[in-house]
């Protein structure tokens, strides 16, 4: 199987999995250095070399790190500028490079898998609606748009500009998350942010493919655009959902943190490994495998410490490699290239942000009309976070060596990447902040804590039971700490009702005041925020109906007449809730 030798579209074919029955003759898309730019002679000197490059990057991204956080920058666009302004430092022979292969296989697995881990399907399914509208219509949309004023703009044919568009179309949430993480963002917005960029990746990634088989072959009929379409996608779903469902299995039969960890990563690559070799999407069954993990783990699969070790692990994976990666797009830039090319870059970036507004603004006006509405202040920070990364780097790196002004389109796009991190990334805080979206006042801090509180001690008092029936602690020592943690859980429930309720609480009435005399326009603060809070609660509880109902269908026990109705009256209750 002469993969990488014979295909026209070279290593991202392997990526988006279209049957390599199509290509015929090799276009060279893997560069001479694969992975890294180390020269074959030197043995150990060289190694000794590389190393060193890696400890001084390393020690560069701590310093980024303290830095960002003392001028209260994001640490990704200060990664970046690092980068940016030590590449000239680095030897040229030893210098770690970016590859497509290098992203694609190691760097995108763990990227995605460690978002989808951290994803609530819940969540996701209640935002599915305007996700589904953002990354099917609105990339095509985008895409389209994009294209042709690349081609206005810049003179491109209609093959580089289609690839440009729909490499521009691309979104990258890592600065977006950590902006919101800062500001305390609402759930549904970042749902909706990260639902976009997992779906947005894989469909991107099959244009791109498809675009290139019209290169190399002058035609494509849109029946088999539609076959390899939903090929690709179904395809790597059930891959996915083969290898998520198994690491259940296997979790369930060692409960070891460590074990837990070598598990996972080897799922998460190899979803992405199984999709090439069988020709379907690696991206796509990457994403399912984690929401199957990261989502059915926790029923009593691992014990709370195998999961805490677990979720750790990969939440230092993905910063490591988000670290690695941008740090490494800087080092990527070269600056007399970007000087030359920066009139491109600036029409580049005029005519995909054109795209993206067209895109989000019309058509999430049309969410109104089948799901609740997506309020404008949040439309303003999708158009404003619609910021280039890793994967737009990827996909220019690995345009075909005998595409018209392959080099040029490279420097544009790497152009644009800086701009969008350093430009929309610098501002974006102050635009998220400017436009009140975390509403999240001390009142939502203090609710929050209360639920902290009641969910901490009611998990102590259920670890506390099995413990003593398995007989770890005599009776009476059980007793009192179950008696300690039932103090905390009296308290936080007395006053998560009084709030819920709406009604002063019994504390301030022991004192002889009432609560709004207490905290006078702080109760109104506090009440509504706790409306919202509890708006929350029932819209899952809501979803859950909705389930119960969609599986009592399922199995026939209901017929579809009553199912329908009574969904129509649930999604009637979810679209009266706030959003949180």
């Amino acid at each position: 199987m002469q993969w990488l030798d014979d295909s026209p579209i070279g290593m991202l074919t392997l990526v988006n999995s279209l049957p390599l029955r199509y290509c015929d003759n090799p276009i060279g898309m893997l560069r001479d250095r694969i992975l890294l730019a180390v020269p074959v002679s030197g043995g150990d000197s060289n190694l000794a070399e590389v190393l060193t490059v890696l400890i001084v990057l390393l020690l560069v991204a701590t310093g980024v790190a303290l830095i960002s956080r003392r001028l209260r920058i994001p640490y990704i666009a200060g990664l970046v500028l690092a980068g940016l302004a030590i590449t000239e430092l680095l030897p040229e022979t030893n210098r770690i490079r970016l590859d497509s292969s290098l992203i694609f296989n190691l760097f995108l697995p763990i990227l995605l898998f460690e978002a989808a881990l951290n994803t609530d399907i819940s969540r996701l399914r209640s935002t599915i609606k305007p996700i589904a509208l953002l990354a099917g219509p609105g990339i095509l949309l985008c895409a389209g748009i994009t294209s042709v004023l690349l081609r206005l703009e810049l003179g491109l044919d209609w093959i580089p500009a289609s690839l440009v568009g729909v490499i521009l179309s691309i979104t990258d949430t890592a600065l977006v998350i950590a902006v919101f993480k800062e500001v305390s963002a609402p759930h549904r917005l970042v749902t909706l942010v990260e639902g976009e960029s997992l779906v947005n990746d894989d469909v991107a990634l099959v244009l791109f493919s498809l675009i290139l088989t019209v290169y190399k072959t002058g035609t494509l009929s849109p029946l088999y655009v539609v076959q390899e379409f939903l090929f690709v996608i179904i395809g790597g779903a059930l891959v996915g959902a083969a290898l998520g469902y198994l690491s259940i299995g296997l979790l369930s039969q060692s409960d070891d943190p460590l074990s837990s960890i070598l598990l996972t990563v080897a799922i998460a690559l190899g979803a992405f490994q199984a999709g090439q070799f069988l020709h379907v999407s690696g991206v796509v069954a990457v994403v399912v495998a984690g929401l199957i993990v990261g989502n059915f783990e926790h029923s009593q699969v691992t014990s709370a410490s195998t999961q805490v070790t677990l979720f750790s692990f990969w939440e230092y994976a993905g910063f490591g490699v988000n670290t690695f990666i941008f740090l490494l797009i800087g080092l990527e830039i070269n600056i007399n290239t970007l000087w030359e090319t920066l009139p491109a870059v600036f029409l580049a970036f005029i005519a995909y942000q054109v795209g993206r507004a067209i895109t989000v603004y019309p058509l999430l006006a049309t969410v109104r009309f089948f799901d609740r509405p997506i309020p404008m202040r949040w439309r303003h920070v999708l158009f404003v976070g619609n910021i280039k990364g890793s994967l737009s780097t990827a996909l220019a790196l690995s345009l075909p060596l005998g595409l018209p002004g392959r080099e040029k389109l490279i420097a544009i796009v790497l152009g644009i990447v800086l701009v969008s991190l350093v430009g929309q990334g610098l501002s974006l805080p102050w635009v998220v902040r400017r436009l009140k979206v975390a509403h999240r006042s001390e009142s939502y801090h203090q609710i929050e804590e209360l639920q902290a509180q009641l969910m901490t001690a009611k998990a102590a008092q259920d670890e506390l039971d099995d413990l003593f029936k398995s007989g770890v602690l005599p009776k009476a020592v059980y007793e009192e700490m179950r008696a300690a943690y039932q103090v905390r859980v009296a308290a936080s429930e007395r006053t998560l009702r009084d709030i819920y309720n709406q009604r002063p609480g019994r504390a301030s009435e022991s004192n002889g005041e009432s609560l709004s005399d207490a905290l006078g326009d702080s109760e109104a603060l506090l009440r509504s925020a706790g409306r919202t809070k509890l708006d929350a609660i029932r819209r899952q509880l809501l979803l859950a109906e909705k389930g119960a109902l969609t599986d009592a269908l399922r199995r026939r026990i209901l017929s579809e007449e009553v199912v329908e109705e009574r969904i129509k009256t649930l999604n009637e209750q979810l679209l009266k809730l706030e959003d949180d």
